[in-house]
């Protein structure tokens, strides 16, 4: 049975006292995030959820450098990422950082391949050794058939495992989700989720994501709640198993709410 806490050791994210404050033109100020601390160890796989306008998206943003903070700091691998130039923080997220979006973000005039090998394409990597390491994603995911496709011939779900294979190609030791199951069905809700899992056991890989979905957030070891900007209570699922992680959720969500 997979654990939900497993033997992790050197934290691959810590964020120290976020605050994010936005000003209306009115002058009004807005405090999204207010001296929120996390940290998240190698190997983790972590959910965040909230309810609209509690900070989730804004909080995933400033995690992975597409925003920055009022105040605070975030460290990825030991790094300062909020000192870096622009250059380097686009090389930090081509090397560092995987992004699997709701709406797949997925190049429509690229096959599959070739979407997959963005990341590495970036960073100008050899052609033998692109194609080995896509191949090698692609098996992970059960993608194999579909690398000559285009987007457009994929359905929601293999368009999202693609996305998945983007973001993993280049074997980041971060993975952020913004809502990865939201655009899918049930079915294919589970699958993606069960990919997600897989990405996190054998590659060890630390997932952040955020999602509104009890379902999603039980296949995570630790699930953060947000209320107005700050985290306001933490479930771990310890030895549970998913199904029971999720009742756990569940009823907790309750009380939250």
């Amino acid at each position: 049975m997979r654990l939900g806490i497993k033997n992790m050791t050197e934290p691959v994210l810590i964020a120290n006292k976020l605050n994010k404050t936005y000003t209306s033109a009115a002058g009004v100020d807005q405090h999204v995030l207010k001296d929120l601390s996390l940290t998240v160890p190698q190997g983790e796989f972590v959910a965040i959820m909230g309810p609209s306008g509690s900070g989730k998206s804004t909080l995933l943003n400033v995690l992975s450098t597409l925003m920055k903070p009022t105040t605070g700091e975030v460290m990825i691998n030991n790094k300062d990422i909020l000192h870096m130039t622009d250059d380097e923080i686009a090389n930090f997220r081509g090397r560092d950082m995987g992004f699997i979006f709701q709406s797949y973000n997925l190049i429509e005039s690229l096959t599959v391949s070739e979407n997959i090998a963005f990341p590495l394409t970036l960073q100008k990597t050899k052609p033998a050794q692109i194609k080995a390491a896509v191949q090698k994603v692609a098996d992970l995911l059960h993608i194999s058939e579909y690398l000559n496709k285009y987007p457009a011939e994929l359905s929601g779900g293999q368009q999202q495992r693609v996305g998945a294979a983007r973001a993993l190609v280049h074997e980041p030791a971060l993975i952020f989700g913004d809502e990865p199951t939201g655009a899918l069905d049930s079915e294919n809700a589970r699958e993606m989720m069960n990919y997600l899992t897989k990405i996190n056991d054998e590659r060890d890989i630390s997932i952040v994501m955020v999602t509104h979905d009890p379902f999603s957030a039980s296949f995570a070891s630790r699930i953060l709640f947000l209320t107005d900007g700050q985290i306001t209570k933490t479930l771990t699922r310890d030895d549970r198993s998913r199904e029971d992680f999720y009742n756990y959720v569940l009823s907790e969500l309750g009380n939250f709410e």
